[in-house]
């Protein structure tokens, strides 16, 4: 791996894979220290023990004095995950009592809240074990993304057209290798950096991804261009991209820190500049931990900001998303006041309230100056709920091109033959309820930080072209403090 890309653009913020079939879980927005039993304070709720159905998500849930147990539900059957109670504990360990007597609400607090109903007890065909063929397992794949992902009308694919394709080309008993590829032509051409396929087949993992990005796609076509593997054209292209930071931008005396992640230093005489490349990775250790490396680095760029800048530029061009903790976490630093930035809703939650989310002022050092945001067509997930969370802000004004459209967490569910996928379940909408899946998050002022003319040190020079443009500083190095 590169200093600067720590996952990979479709497997953002998720939870580990495991073999076994029905493995997977919804990933959370962050994992906080898992707590002895569901609680609700900080005392053991005993009136949590039971049988629960999720409104969305498709999660059967199960608490008692033993432990925890989650299914996985759909039309097209039901089965078991095999996480134990202590990893489940870390999701589903928090909850809240429901609008009624008979719903609760589980989810670490001010992340994700998932809504569950209780229930007499689970179907019978979740303690069923039993041997599934090819098709059976397409019927599952086919309903898991019928039943909760969110955005056809968006990505404009017609899903039952592609099921129906899919399913005339499976049979029992045919090989893995071409069932997976079945599978991934159903799921080509949406787009979506949060849709996945994961497989072992013999003894190899296999992954599936299609996320939509222009610059990434050129990258591509250059490495097919060249004869040069893919991966190897991108590393290039990113370790570009860090010396152009470090000697373009920052001349260099700028900073590399947080494992790598960020980057901060000043662009000019009175311009601080903070990139951000991942939200998330700072430390390899827990989410608390995580937040103590982030908290760590942001202690050393904000006093010097505060002290030197009258402008700071942050940029999230090259971010591949990660915890949204984070990056609300990192808006706080630019915040004045209390400010809603986004609300969320997973895809037939019904009767469910969409979670509104709020940025609070850190209380550590700040800066409530004048703000630059900077985006492009790699900017996604959690990296467009920053720039959510920062658009929000009466200092920040957003410059660049459209975010990659891939906002909804990630919804990791299991196949019956121990393959997993993911998907996007979840709209986030804006303070002024606009939604952005897709489509991406249009900047208030168009800037193209990746030039197709230079795509190997255009950053660089893209953001000397905009210091001068806002006239702050040009084209010159800074030199001196």
């Amino acid at each position: 791996m590169t200093p600067l890309r720590f996952l990979a653009p479709s497997w953002i913020a998720s939870i580990a894979f495991a073999a076994s079939a029905c493995s997977g879980a919804p990933s959370p927005a962050s994992k906080p220290a898992a707590p002895s039993s569901v609680a609700e304070g900080t005392t053991a709720a005993k009136s949590a023990e039971g049988s629960w159905r999720s409104r969305g998500y498709g999660l059967l849930l199960t608490v008692s004095g033993g432990g925890l147990r989650l299914h996985h539900e759909t039309a097209a059957g039901c089965c078991v995950d095999p996480m134990e109670s202590a990893e489940l504990l870390e999701t589903f360990g928090y909850g809240r009592t429901g609008p009624n007597a008979t719903s609760r609400f589980f989810g670490p607090p001010g992340e994700t809240q998932i809504l569950f109903d209780r229930i007499d007890r689970l179907p019978a065909s979740c303690e069923q074990k039993r041997a599934w063929d090819a098709p059976e397992v397409l019927d599952v794949f086919a309903a898991t993304f019928s039943e909760h992902y969110a955005f056809f009308a968006e990505r404009g694919v017609d899903w039952p057209a592609r099921v129906q394709a899919g399913r005339a080309k499976v049979t029992p008993g045919m090989p893995d290798g071409a069932f997976f590829d079945v599978l991934t032509k159903m799921l080509e051409g949406l787009g979506d950096a949060h849709v996945g396929l994961s497989a072992e087949i013999d003894g190899e993992m296999r992954m599936f991804e299609d996320p939509h990005s222009r610059t990434l796609g050129l990258l591509a076509a250059r490495a097919r261009a060249e004869g040069r593997p893919v991966k190897e054209v991108e590393r290039a292209w990113l370790r570009a991209y860090r010396d152009g930071i470090l000697q373009g931008i920052l001349d260099g005396k700028g900073r590399q820190t947080a494992n790598d992640r960020i980057f901060w230093g000043f662009a000019a005489r009175q311009v601080g500049y903070l990139n951000v490349v991942t939200m998330g990775g700072f430390d390899e250790g827990s989410p608390e931990k995580e937040r103590a490396a982030l908290e760590s680095a942001l202690d050393e760029a904000l006093p010097a900001f505060l002290e030197r800048a009258s402008t700071v530029i942050v940029d999230v061009t090259n971010n591949r998303g990660g915890y949204d903790f984070v990056a609300r976490a990192i808006a706080s630093r630019f915040a004045a006041k209390k400010t809603l930035v986004y609300a969320k809703q997973a895809y037939r939650a019904e009767g469910v309230e969409p979670q509104a989310f709020y940025v609070e002022p850190s209380p550590k050092v700040r800066f409530t100056g004048r703000v630059f945001l900077l985006t492009s067509d790699i900017t996604v997930s959690a990296g467009e709920v920053f720039t959510l969370s920062m658009r929000a802000l009466p200092n920040v004004v957003h410059y660049g091109t459209p975010t990659r459209g891939a906002l909804s967490d990630m919804l990791v569910k299991p196949l019956p033959n121990g393959w997993t996928v993911s998907l996007s379940n979840e709209t986030y909408r804006d303070a002024k309820g606009q939604a952005f899946e897709g489509r991406g998050i249009p900047p208030t002022e168009p800037f193209d930080f990746f030039p197709e003319g230079d795509l190997m040190n255009g950053h660089a020079s893209s953001v000397r072209k905009l210091l001068a443009h806002l006239g702050l500083g040009g084209m010159v190095p800074l030199k001196g403090p």
